[in-house]
């Protein structure tokens, strides 16, 4: 299993913390504002705050022509379908359950990676995913009736899940001759653009001014969801292996569940405890130094 340096650990906290207390912001501020709508004004936000970062550095913005399929190969799982699906089943799911469902993504990937780019995965590994993959069951426990009734937010959420999970896997494969804040800036600008003509097509007429929920969670995605999160993930991705990568922030979803209670009084029982217990395996499964022989 990988080791992580100082600069990995730091930043993964700092994302776990970030992505995690996202879930009830994002539930919060959408309780009276169109979701695409909401996710669109973020995403142009947060380009602005990254190609500001990108020209502080004095980093190029140009991609050579012949690489840009390949951008096109990557933003497409990684950024615009995750964006525009997760955002829209948030709605329809409590805060905690969302970013449970969301962070099945580890499961997915690790699977993706062994079937299709024929990965090998230790036995510690698939002990994170087996551990992971409880986790989400037990967490979901109480919610099955309302899923069952309501399966449109849960099953665009396993997508968009899928959907970043073959992103992260394709991440670590193509390789682009560009530095990775220039990679993520046209990669967020290619979801800004899709985003905002979905947003106008679909929402005009429920358009408003948002409200003080809505603003302050534009603003928390705009600058640190995606800002500094979403640059620090691709950095992650790119530089750790892929299950390490995935299943390494799966206490994500574990403070989005228990914010949520605490922010939005959502009800927790003995199957949230029980998981973060499994969590801290998973997590435990890639952090661990494997032993020395």
């Amino acid at each position: 299993m990988p080791s992580f340096t100082r600069r990995q650990l730091v930043l993964l906290v700092l994302l776990t913390v970030i992505w995690g207390l996202n879930w009830p912001v994002m539930k919060h501020g959408l309780a009276h504002f169109p979701p695409l709508t909401f996710r669109a004004i973020s995403l142009v936000i947060g380009l602005a705050v990254i190609g500001l970062a990108v020209w502080a550095q004095k980093i190029p913005f140009r991609i050579p022509r012949e690489y840009w399929g390949k951008v096109l190969m990557l933003a497409i799982p990684n950024v615009i379908v995750w964006h525009c699906l997760m955002i829209l089943a948030i709605p329809n799911l409590s805060s905690g359950r969302a970013a449970i469902l969301a962070y099945t993504m580890p499961i997915f990937s690790a699977i993706v990676g062994s079937v299709v780019f024929k990965d090998r995965l230790g036995s510690r590994a698939w002990l994170g995913v087996a551990a992971a993959a409880l986790g989400v069951l037990l967490l979901l426990w109480h919610e099955i009736g309302a899923l069952g009734s309501k399966p449109f937010g849960m099953l665009i959420m396993l997508t968009s899940a899928l959907s970043w999970a073959i992103g992260t896997q394709l991440l670590r494969r193509i390789q682009i001759p560009v530095p990775l804040m220039t990679l993520s800036f046209w990669m967020i600008a290619l979801a800004s653009g899709v985003l905002v003509i979905v947003a106008t097509v679909f929402e005009h007429d429920r358009w408003v001014m948002p409200d003080g929920a809505a603003t302050f969670g534009i603003l928390y995605n705009a600058f640190l969801a995606l800002g500094f999160a979403q640059i620090t993930w691709f950095f992650l991705a790119r530089t750790l292996p892929p299950v390490a990568s995935t299943l390494s922030v799966m206490l994500i979803p574990v403070i989005g569940v228990f914010s949520g209670s605490m922010m939005l009084g959502e009800v927790l029982h003995w199957q949230d405890w029980t998981a973060v217990g499994l969590m801290m395996v998973a997590i435990a499964s890639v952090l661990m130094p494997a032993r020395k022989s």
